[in-house]
């Protein structure tokens, strides 16, 4: 009878320590630069931590309409897993494509909502275009994560609590692939370096 009361009370005090630890989880602040130290701003940042699914929860749908003839957002960040519906709010037909390795699809001549979305099941970048518009063209972040952000006019991007691993993209990146850097667990301050 002593002895589970002792297992009980490390158990309970175990169990405040490690909630405490929790409560006391200070954010992530990530600072990226370019190589010459200026800040940079438009990145697309992403935070993986230990134990969150990679995938979306089933059902998870975002949205790049078509308007004006341009894509909107121009920019769109979703988690791996995501439904992205292709909305045509125009009185003209577009057509929605991607030859990016990370998702190719198609989706030829349509008005209004006729389009399926388009499932984004592989993370990375998909660049996106209309084959009858030339100058209509967006981009398609996935992310294994649902933490993310895009940075401020003064490159930062905050987090309420620190993680794993990094990922960024940024439009002036010679290449689409996204970029990896060690993250800290305990949060505070990191700076970042991006190759620009």
């Amino acid at each position: 009878m002593g002895a589970r009361r002792v297992a009980r009370a490390v158990l309970g005090a175990l169990g405040l320590a490690l909630g405490a630890q929790a409560c006391l989880a200070a954010p992530l602040v990530v600072q990226l630069r370019d190589r010459q130290g200026a800040p940079v701003a438009g990145a697309v940042v992403g935070l993986e931590r230990a134990g969150e699914p990679k995938l979306a929860k089933a059902g998870t749908q975002a949205e790049m309409g078509q308007r004006d003839r341009q894509f909107e957002p121009r920019l769109l960040v979703v988690q791996t897993g995501t439904e992205v519906h292709f909305p045509n709010h125009d009185k003209v037909r577009h057509h929605v494509y991607s030859f990016s390795p990370t998702k190719p699809f198609e989706l030829k001549l349509y008005l209004g909502k006729a389009a399926p979305p388009v499932k984004f099941d592989k993370s990375g970048v998909v660049a996106t275009g209309c084959n009858i518009h030339d100058q209509m063209s967006a981009t398609i972040v996935v992310l294994d994560t649902p933490n993310f952000a895009i940075s401020d006019a003064q490159g930062r991007v905050r987090f309420e609590q620190g993680g794993q691993v990094l990922r960024a993209w940024h439009p002036k990146l010679p290449d689409a692939a996204l970029l990896a850097q060690p993250a800290k667990p305990e949060g505070g301050t990191l700076e970042w370096v991006l190759p620009l």
